[in-house]
């Protein structure tokens, strides 16, 4: 990653109102591509391997073939990158003619609509692919078109004539945003940029309920965010491996297969009462979360130990921040509604952490944010092991009614919250899969995923 405060703009051209100038705009390209000359050269078509390497998208993955002129570069993507993809292209004539009829003919891979992409797109993806288009506009449509990029997918690999503007320039728009840039190159004539978007995570998934009174969650939030707390933000993917370890009763019989991964380097993410689990077993973890918001939740914060991160929403009681060290401890959102407009008043730029109910469905997307895409998932069921709801002793959850599921043919027995965890872990995976490598030990969402379960699949009794 590549960072520069160098910002420079040439001068605005300032356009007649009167004028319809995005229909003259259009035509324009119409023109452009009806002349057989402008098809010769297509520089999507030359650089798409670049992509392929940088971003590595499995087979099957969506991609946005952003002001895809003649198509011939969105093809290699279908072609050797067995992706599905949408072409989106100012102009209805760009595509080569051969390309045409491939819309009909392999229409499950190949796609197009129409759209200008200094308005917002009217679909989305999880990878993007804008190759020599966006250095064509003004630098108000250039914020615009990077910002909708942005927003309709989840990475994006950009390509920039430097002629104009130059490498540092380019670098300063991406770094201005609430994005992370992975990688970026200055090679001759362009700029190259993959970067992944972050904003607010809508387009994920947000489904979780705050259980406790509002007005509680507001106070909390605005004490919270006046201790100075560094806050969570999105870091570049890497490689290293986590393992998420929840209080489910499966976590017992997986003792020795944590202790070998921690022993490997692998990082331990606690979940609640697992922290003090594990830490009880000799097992050292490298970081806590916690959302819920209410007040006993304070008690999975002890032990405090040696480097372990704390990772705290800030919707939490006040209570679960005393006493932690401060340059280990981390504030993040849940961007729940109540609390967006304190957020946007109180910090320039603050990052939502989308997910569900559970503290397991913001710990995935918590972590991804951070970089990591590699999870271990220990005692993270879903459901009981005979009447057990939880490896330790848990007295919140005690006297919780059991609901009896059949997933797929196979019964478990489950808490309410268990059942609605599972139902918002397959949502989270809709939108996650291209994303994230999971393997999970134990429990109803390892069935979940070693059956491709669906809503449907999960029937109560």
């Amino acid at each position: 990653m590549t960072n520069s405060s160098v910002f420079s703009e040439p001068p605005q051209v300032v356009i007649n109102s009167l004028i319809d100038y995005k229909k003259l705009e259009q035509q324009e390209y119409i023109d452009i591509w009806n002349r057989e000359e402008s098809r010769e050269k297509c520089l999507g078509e030359q650089i798409y391997n670049e992509f392929l390497q940088t971003a590595k998208p499995r087979a099957g993955s969506s991609v946005l073939d952003i002001g895809c002129g003649t198509g011939r570069g969105g093809l290699n993507l279908a072609v050797f990158g067995k992706l599905n993809v949408t072409y989106v292209d100012f102009a209805p004539n760009c595509l080569d003619k051969d390309i045409v009829p491939m819309l009909e003919t392999q229409k499950h891979t190949l796609r197009f609509m129409e759209g200008n992409i200094t308005e917002p797109i009217k679909d989305n993806a999880a990878y993007g692919y804008c190759v020599d288009v966006i250095e064509h506009l003004t630098p108000d449509d250039i914020d615009k078109a990077l910002d909708n990029c942005l927003k309709a997918c989840q990475h994006v690999f950009f390509c920039m004539s430097t002629k104009i503007y130059k490498y540092e320039w380019w670098l300063e728009k991406f770094n201005s945003r609430d994005c992370v840039v992975h990688w970026s190159d200055n090679s001759g004539d362009y700029c190259k940029v993959y970067a992944t978007a972050w904003a607010d995570g809508t387009d994920i998934v947000d489904i979780g309920v705050v259980n406790t009174d509002d007005e509680i969650v507001k106070n909390n939030v605005l004490h919270n965010i006046s201790l100075g707390i560094q806050q969570v933000k999105p870091y570049p993917t890497n490689d290293i491996e986590a393992m998420i370890v929840g209080g489910g009763p499966s976590v017992e019989s997986n003792i020795e297969k944590i202790r070998q991964l921690r022993e490997s380097g692998v990082k331990l993410i606690t979940i609640n009462g697992a922290y003090k689990w594990c830490i009880d077993k000799g097992l050292s973890p490298s970081a806590l979360i916690i959302v819920d918001a209410r007040p006993f939740n304070v008690k999975f914060t002890k032990p405090i130990i040696e480097d372990c991160k704390y990772f705290i929403a800030s919707q939490c009681d006040p209570a679960l921040f005393e006493g932690l060290p401060k340059e280990r401890t981390y504030i993040w959102h849940t961007g729940a509604e109540l609390i967006g407009a304190i957020l946007r008043e109180k910090y320039e730029h603050w990052w939502h952490t989308p997910g569900g109910s559970t503290a397991l469905l913001r710990a995935i997307p918590l972590f991804r944010m951070l970089g990591f895409k590699r999870f271990h998932l220990f005692g993270c069921d879903s459901c009981l092991d005979e009447e057990k709801h939880h490896a330790y002793e848990q007295k919140e959850n005690d006297g919780d009614a059991v609901v009896p599921v059949n997933v797929g043919g196979k019964i478990f027995y489950c808490n309410p919250w268990m059942v609605s965890q599972a139902q918002e872990f397959i949502t989270l995976i809709e939108h996650l899969g291209d994303e994230i490598e999971l393997e999970i030990y134990g429990g109803l969402l390892r069935h979940i995923l070693e059956i491709g379960a669906t809503h449907a699949n999960i029937k109560e009794i």
